[in-house]
């Protein structure tokens, strides 16, 4: 069961100040004009490591005993959180290791061996790489450092959402990219405590839809999965998670894996910007009219990570160009 509050996120905020950037808030002057919104992007994909997940790995392994330092830790990630909890454990000087689905980009694969974490490449999806470090976990004692369903997380997250509304108070509505739901929960904590008629809407692909199909039914359920741009939000929800999301998010919409490829090559033509395929999809939610009532709205979305392979932009940019 989450206790975790927007207590906890002004906590972790002073916590972090001056280890983690305050990132830009750019206003898309183009996007704005396309949908009658004033919309903003809060570009995580400039955080160091490359994402928000720095945010919260680094409030978590801040609480950590000098036993369960010593013990060290493990944890399983899509990429963006590997590389994080590898960056804050050099800090410490605690060992880590990193478990990662084949489907990992290589980008991220050579940001876990640079920030000095123990790669261990396992299974073609999150939730095989997932299990395969519990088991791990229970074999050498080692802490298990949860991508999303921790409270220490979620509040290191959910900075990146107190950074973008106080600049913003005034926001009618944030996109948030939905994976496990650590980011998302955390921003919602802090959008209900600025203005409980906030808006917040997670975004998923159809390639990964756990929460979307979720929130419809009341109730976790199975969902198939298939290859996607946004791999780092692929891969299934906690009860704990979906009971906290329940009470603060607002909705959830679906974006084709064709608009996240467009949606990527858009941030780079038109803002200069590599943001990952995970990164766009509250863009290719907006550019695709897929959120009601924008006009005149207020509206913040977050690129969650830049770490995406070259060899995929210039994919992306040869469909498109």
């Amino acid at each position: 069961m989450l206790n975790v509050t927007f207590q906890d996120v002004l906590m972790a905020a002073s916590r972090l100040k001056g280890r983690v950037d305050e990132t830009p808030l750019l206003h898309s002057d183009i996007l704005s004009a396309e949908t009658g919104a004033e919309v903003y992007v809060k570009m995580e994909a400039v955080q160091k490591t490359g994402s928000f997940k720095l945010r919260g790995a680094l409030n978590k392994i801040d609480s950590l005993s000098k036993d369960e330092q010593a013990r060290g830790v493990i944890t399983a990630s899509a990429g963006n959180h590997a590389q994080a909890v590898a960056y804050a454990s050099t800090l410490k000087g605690i060992s880590a290791k990193i478990v990662v689905p084949s489907s990992t980009p290589q980008t991220k694969l050579e940001g876990i061996k640079r920030y000095g974490g123990e790669l261990i490449i396992h299974g073609d999806i999150y939730d095989e790489a997932e299990e395969y470090a519990f088991e791990l976990a229970e074999k050498t004692n080692r802490v298990f450092v949860n991508a999303f369903e921790d409270d220490l997380v979620i509040a290191g997250q959910g900075t990146a959402g107190l950074e973008a509304l106080l600049a913003h108070p005034d926001a009618d509505m944030v996109l948030v990219p939905a994976g496990g739901g650590g980011l998302l929960c955390g921003v919602a904590l802090v959008a209900k405590a600025v203005n409980s008629n906030m808006k917040v809407i997670g975004i998923q692909t159809e390639a990964s839809p756990p929460w979307y199909y979720a929130f419809n039914e009341g109730k976790i359920v199975d969902v198939a999965y298939s290859s996607s741009y946004a791999e780092g939000l692929h891969g299934g929800i906690t009860q704990g998670n979906f009971d906290l999301a329940r009470e603060i998010v607002d909705d959830f919409v679906l974006v084709k894996e064709e608009d996240v490829a467009r949606a990527v090559h858009w941030m780079a033509k038109e803002h200069h910007a590599l943001v990952e395929g995970s990164g766009v999809v509250g863009i290719a939610a907006l550019q695709q009219r897929l959120i009601p009532e924008v006009h005149g709205k207020k509206i913040i979305t977050i690129a969650t990570g830049g770490n995406i392979d070259l060899d995929r932009v210039a994919e992306f940019h040869n469909k498109f160009s």
